[in-house]
């Protein structure tokens, strides 16, 4: 089994596999127009009704809220992109992305490791990602303060790099263990991702 997590936790991402957002979903390139709707007004689709609701299960849960991370930063990209005032988009997208941070580091993380006894392994490695992206946030929330648009917007392609790939892993390997190994439990869990 490590071979296998070691294999897949290490893959290199497909050349031909479209680009995506810092979030990790597929999107367009800057300034192109979404084919998503835009949330009604006064809405934000990075709110918690946006993300997946707990009776979804645990993997659609998980991975519908990456959309929402997605979503809150295709809003920020676009206002760096004009003139507008971007402070409030920043701070939902940094909402939203330390929220799901913590989500899997203090509810998902801990329940898989004591339900699978692997402590030292996809969990491990996802730790050390989401560490990556907290400093890059952190960058970019520098950035911002210094009134660096184009600087925010360069270290969002790194996260876009870093994300993707942490997604796929979740998505297509952490996620289904993880809805195999807690899926009694999920209803108990999931009260606590609030």
């Amino acid at each position: 089994m490590a071979g296998i997590l070691r294999g897949l936790f290490g893959k290199k991402s497909d050349p031909s596999t479209p680009a995506s957002s810092p979030t990790g979903s597929p999107a367009t390139d800057r300034g192109a127009a979404s084919d998503a709707p835009a949330p009604a007004p006064g809405a934000s689709a990075a709110s918690p009704a946006s993300t997946g609701t707990p009776a979804a299960g645990l993997r659609q849960f998980f991975t519908e809220d990456h959309r929402a991370c997605d979503d809150a930063w295709a809003r920020l990209e676009e206002l760096l992109e004009g003139d507008d005032d971007v402070q409030e988009a920043w701070d939902e997208y940094e909402r939203v992305m330390l929220r799901h941070l913590a989500w899997e580091e203090e509810v998902l993380f801990p329940a898989f490791e004591e339900a699978t006894g692997m402590t030292g392994g996809p969990t491990m490695v996802m730790r050390m990602e989401h560490d990556q992206m907290r400093a890059v946030i952190q960058e970019m929330a520098d950035l911002l303060a210094q009134g660096d648009r184009k600087g925010v917007l360069a270290r969002g392609d790194t996260m876009l790099m870093l994300v993707q790939q942490h997604n796929m892993k979740e998505e297509g390997m952490l996620y289904p263990m993880a809805e195999q190994a807690l899926g009694g439990r999920w209803s108990e869990l999931s009260q606590r991702l609030k």
